[in-house]
């Protein structure tokens, strides 16, 4: 349902949204739906009603054209027929879908692996509504066709291929933030100044919240209404990965959708990663490869990417900040 006028402060998968309106006529406006198999949320400030429902329309429209491309979900999708097709031969792929995975191989080779599109072999063993998790020879035989080099792309041709049979993509850990990105950009070149796009734990943030910048608050991985800290930000971009999103308990164990594709089982040091950057594309593929990585190996990465901050908690609670964030924390302290 559209809404208009400042809303009361509301979680937003891990993130807290408040703030003033900006200094001039008009309202926020609003709409939140279920699609990517999450919630997603467009929020946008405007003078004009009609045209701020129409704006709307448009970014909704927008997180469905992803969608329908990058779903694996979907039988009809681009990257279903790379799935179904890549290991027989090249597979002509279009030109967005290609560029995106490109990034993402790229990311898989910055992050040493830790961030694998090739993990769906195992990943689609997994059904987290059913309490449904592979045996070990399950995992150990699909484990043989995770590795991020088996994708081959001929950049020339535009087409991609699988080095082995089995080999499945899927772009879970960085289609939202990706979809966040473009509707932003949508939004911004028809005059848009100060807006949201949220797709489950990735937001994107146009301009800050008026007179004063967005506040965002982490949560809590065991208190869904409670706070960790508070980032204060404009034109930001901010992802979380949680093992509280989608997750089964099992004999005390906890099995998440956070694979770690050197094991195909569910990473188990960290409870929650914050990446905070430029890019949602890049926030949402970072917050996976950090909480894959662990807080020492996490860190030691962000550090390397002077544009992205972390905030980590891990297993015995314990918030660990990057520099650029740690400062910004002691400054609020004193």
């Amino acid at each position: 349902m559209l809404r208009c006028s400042i809303p009361a402060p509301r979680l937003l998968v891990g993130l807290l949204m408040l703030g003033v309106l900006p200094a001039a006529h008009g309202d926020w406006f609003s709409d939140a739906q279920d699609k990517m198999g999450t919630r997603v949320e467009i929020e946008l400030w405007h003078d004009d009603a009609a045209e701020a429902r129409r704006l709307i329309a448009a970014g909704m429209a927008e997180f469905d054209r992803i969608e329908s491309a990058m779903s694996t979900y979907r039988a009809d999708s681009e990257i279903t027929r790379i799935n179904e097709q890549a290991a027989a031969g090249p597979v002509v792929v279009g030109d967005e879908l290609f560029a995106l995975i490109a990034r993402a191989l790229a990311l898989s080779a910055t992050t040493e692996g830790a961030f694998d599109i090739t993990y769906d072999s195992v990943g689609q063993l997994y059904d987290y509504r059913l309490n449904r998790r592979p045996d070990e020879p399950e995992i150990n035989a699909h484990l043989l066709t995770i590795d991020h080099r088996f994708v081959e792309l001929d950049v020339a041709a535009s087409t991609i291929r699988f080095a082995r049979e089995g080999v499945r993509i899927n772009l879970g850990g960085i289609a939202k933030g990706y979809a966040c990105e473009a509707v932003i950009a949508l939004l911004k070149e028809r005059g848009v100044t100060h807006a949201l796009a949220t797709a489950g734990g990735d937001t994107r943030l146009l301009g800050d919240r008026g007179n004063g910048p967005w506040i965002v608050g982490i949560r809590d991985p065991d208190d869904k209404a409670g706070l960790i800290t508070r980032l204060a930000l404009a034109n930001e971009a901010v992802s979380t990965s949680g093992d509280y999103e989608r997750f089964f308990i099992e004999d005390g164990v906890r099995y998440h959708h956070i694979l770690d594709p050197s094991t195909g089982k569910s990473a188990g040091e960290l409870r929650s990663v914050t990446i905070v950057g430029p890019d949602a594309t890049m926030t949402d593929g970072l917050s996976t490869s950090v909480f894959v990585l662990g807080a020492q190996a996490g860190l030691e990465l962000i550090e390397r990417l002077p544009d992205y901050e972390a905030i980590i908690i891990d297993a015995s609670r314990r918030v660990q900040f990057s520099t650029g964030l740690a400062a910004q924390q002691a400054r609020r302290a004193d």
